[in-house]
């Protein structure tokens, strides 16, 4: 990076910087990764170093203050942005204070290389807080909370419940979706509709009707329809924009309307407007989806979805080819999880520790079982010797807290047994133990064994955080491939070479969501509870087909998908 972006983000920090300058390092924000990390770092430094300037009492603030500045400084007029998020003129004291202890130790390093001397301590400091991981970021404005029978338009992208909405047009043909904005307002918006969110205080209404509802926290709120702006101040109001007319009315509460033919106009409950067009249709909003008129329909709307994968499910679980099956969605609340597939009882998993049950992926009519603290394990044993390996079950991730997630691990991982999990940066894990012999491995520990790891690109992040992704792993010794999938799509193929090939395959003693190791021969165990739920997970002895695995997801999937 060069010395001029370097600049403009401390003149950001600094706000001195100009309208014309502020725009070309928006700009390189956007587009370039190491210009967003250079960002960050220099906000976290400022405020590390806020922090020392307040654990030292107030003096290094009083002389930037009183000796370099002389008084605030004045705030420069820049676009609104991220960057504008920090208080005041206390990020100058602070930029300043930055480029005081940059330039100090920059002379600090210069001594200690010319004298031989011990650099001082803080320098270290500073390096650390540079050193520090970067912090996650996502883009957007609101969420989508909820949604039923909701059609998105071809040419628009589509979101599923729990999505962050970015700016943008969403437009759908029917339907009604719940948004939830960051600032508290929801809007209840029923298709056809095409919406343009701008940010977290502000949304035009393209076509389609709405209820807006906006707490306090969100007075403010804007929502602009025709050309004019619905200014909420405090209450809740619903709004229709056509092709030929525009209207507003007030449910509850007081709006100031801005722009347009009546601008600067106030409305109070029951008051209405006509913001184009003629007042052709007076009961425009007779009828308007209410939140418990949404609720209840999603209700119902889960309900049937729920009865058509019982259907399905009890379908399924006559295949021949199942090792196992655990419809964890329809379990009775005991200790165990049956096994419903013809293998039979023998091989039901039993819940082991703070194995809890929550909502599953048909909401309140469903259950999954939750892995969230160390100890929550499901256990089974699984004897025999299989031809081939199909993974499946529907996952809910709610972070990857550790280095490796578990899915399903066969306790000693000898030869021909199978590890699934999840890496910490988002990649699904698949392997076979080839070789369980110490030393046969190709790593440099005495003790490594031969086995092949197949990842996939990584395939969650934070901003799926909550959601259920359907997952499965193939392992087809026949055809000596590893294909993996999410949500019915492929996103792995890997050839099974000859040195990693495993022909006959077994899983013996296992867990679903966890790996104890129970044969070990020490207390000490390593933490991969799955922070999340699982469900429905089936194990085949067969090498599924893509068509196969894409009927598991579309059969399985919940309201919304």
């Amino acid at each position: 990076m060069d010395d001029t972006i370097r600049n403009l983000i401390f003149q950001a920090i600094d706000q001195t910087i100009s309208a014309d300058d502020f725009d070309v390092l928006q700009d390189a924000i956007e587009r370039r990764e190491d210009v967003r990390a250079e960002y960050l770092r220099a906000i976290n430094l400022c405020e590390s170093l806020g922090e020392i300037a307040t654990e030292s009492g107030g003096d290094l603030h009083g002389n930037l203050h009183g000796d370099l500045h002389g008084g605030p400084p004045k705030r420069n007029d820049s676009p609104a942005s991220v960057l504008d998020d920090a208080s005041g003129w206390t990020w100058q004291r602070l930029a300043i204070a930055a480029a005081v202890l940059v330039l100090v130790s920059g002379v600090a390093y210069w001594f200690g290389r010319s004298n031989d001397a011990e650099v001082p301590q803080w320098v270290d400091v500073n390096q650390d807080l540079l050193n520090e991981p970067e912090e996650a970021l996502i883009a957007g404005h609101a969420t989508l909370r909820s949604a039923v029978d909701l059609r998105w338009s071809n040419d628009s992208l589509a979101f599923r419940e729990g999505d962050v909405l970015p700016n943008g047009v969403l437009q759908f043909d029917e339907g009604i979706a719940e948004i939830d904005f960051f600032c508290g307002a929801t809007l209840i918006v029923e298709g056809p509709a095409a919406l343009d969110v701008e940010s977290d205080w502000s949304v035009r209404v393209v076509k389609g009707r709405l209820r807006a509802s906006v707490p306090p926290a969100a007075r403010g709120f804007v929502v602009k329809a025709a050309d004019s702006e619905i200014i909420d101040l405090g209450t809740e109001f619903a709004v229709e924009v056509g092709a030929d007319e525009a209207r507003v009315e007030v449910i509850d509460g007081e709006v100031e309307l801005r722009g347009g033919r009546h601008d600067g106009d106030h409305l109070v409950t029951g008051e209405r407007e006509w913001l184009k067009g003629s007042q052709s249709r007076p009961d425009a909003f007779k009828g308007l989806s209410t939140l418990s008129d949404l609720q209840r329909r999603r209700e119902d709307a889960q309900t049937r979805q729920f009865e058509q994968w019982e259907i399905y499910s009890r379908q399924l679980r006559t295949d021949d080819r199942l090792i196992a099956y655990y419809p964890i969605a329809e379990s009775a609340i005991d200790r165990f999880v049956p096994n419903r597939a013809a293998t039979g009882r023998e091989l039901d998993g039993i819940l082991v520790g703070p194995v809890t049950r929550g909502q599953g992926r048909f909401g309140a009519v469903s259950t999954g079982l939750e892995f969230d603290r160390p100890g929550s394990r499901v256990r089974t044993r699984i004897d025999g010797e299989f031809n081939a390996f199909t993974f499946a079950c529907w996952v809910r991730i709610d972070s990857l807290e550790h280095r490796y997630n578990s899915l399903f691990m066969g306790d000693g991982y000898e030869n021909g047994e199978p590890h699934w999990q999840l890496h910490e940066d988002g990649r699904l894990m698949f392997s076979v133990m080839v070789d369980d012999t110490p030393g046969s491995g190709l790593g440099s520990a005495e003790d490594s064994r031969l086995h092949r790891i197949y990842y996939t690109e990584p395939i969650w992040d934070v901003s799926k955080s909550g959601k259920w992704l359907h997952i499965a792993a193939v392992y087809d010794p026949v055809a000596r491939q590893v294909n993996q999938f999410v949500n019915g799509e492929p996103i792995s193929s890997e050839p099974i070479t000859d040195q990693f090939h495993v022909q006959t395959l077994r899983i013996g003693t296992a867990e679903i969501g966890n790996w104890g190791q129970p044969l070990r021969n020490s207390p000490w165990f390593a933490v991969r509870n799955l922070n999340g739920a699982i469900d429905e997970l089936a194990i085949f002895d067969a090498a599924l087909s893509r068509e196969e695995i894409q009927s598991l997801y579309e059969q399985g999937k919940p309201l919304g998908y």
